[in-house]
């Protein structure tokens, strides 16, 4: 059952995080736009109030919670509402695939990896943002599962487990950068390659060129 509720009775709370938080929002548009391809047909599955889809034009988007795709609605993204492992799109279909702190909300990751691979074009590829679990930022989020309107249906995973997802939905190809670190020695909007270092992780990989799909 997809975890719809808290964005349902709580849409315009979810929206005005990214005012809030301004830095980390700057910091996560330009970890992904390292990875947007220019003039390529996308879609962002897991589109929430648009944030991440219009800046970088994305105009097709999937989600499941009517009250947050309105929201991405009035900021002109077509929106359908649907779940990441029943995608309404015909095979190879897109050139690159978005998900961004989407991941975590799925009911089985697998299955919407698969999904994403059949709507991609040959040579397409899809791209990750999300809270690695083991970092300072995911630890935090992981403490107030109990009492947070939205961590508590959230399901968070480390980067290794992601890229083991990709692999057995048949990714390969991995370009992985990092994010919103923690400490003294870092900013907050610094970008470096790799991961365990920075919270917030942007994952690239590539649709098999040697698996039928």
């Amino acid at each position: 059952m997809p975890k719809i509720e808290p964005f349902e009775k709580h849409s315009k709370e979810y929206d005005e995080w990214f005012i809030r938080n301004h830095d980390i929002y700057q910091a996560e548009l330009e970890a992904i736009k390292s990875f947007i391809p220019e003039n390529k047909k996308g879609v962002e599955i897991g589109v929430g109030s648009g944030r991440f889809a219009t800046p970088f034009g994305i105009k097709i988007g999937v989600d499941p919670s009517r009250k947050i795709a309105d929201i991405a609605r009035n900021r002109g993204i077509e929106v359908y509402e649907a779940v990441a492992e029943e995608l309404p799109f015909d095979d190879k279909t897109f050139e690159f695939v978005l998900m961004v702190t989407t991941i975590c909300f799925v009911d089985n990751l697998l299955k919407s990896f698969q999904e994403a691979y059949r709507i991609l074009k040959n040579n397409g590829f899809i791209i990750i943002g999300f809270i690695d679990k083991n970092s300072d930022l995911g630890e935090k989020y992981q403490s107030k599962r109990t009492y947070n309107k939205f961590y508590s249906y959230a399901t968070f995973y480390s980067t290794g487990e992601i890229i083991d997802f990709l692999k057995k939905a048949n990714f390969c190809d991995f370009s992985i950068k990092q994010t919103v670190f923690s400490g003294k020695t870092h900013r907050l909007n610094n970008l470096e390659n790799g991961y365990g270092k920075g919270s917030f992780v942007v994952i690239k990989a590539v649709k098999s060129k040697n698996h039928k799909g």
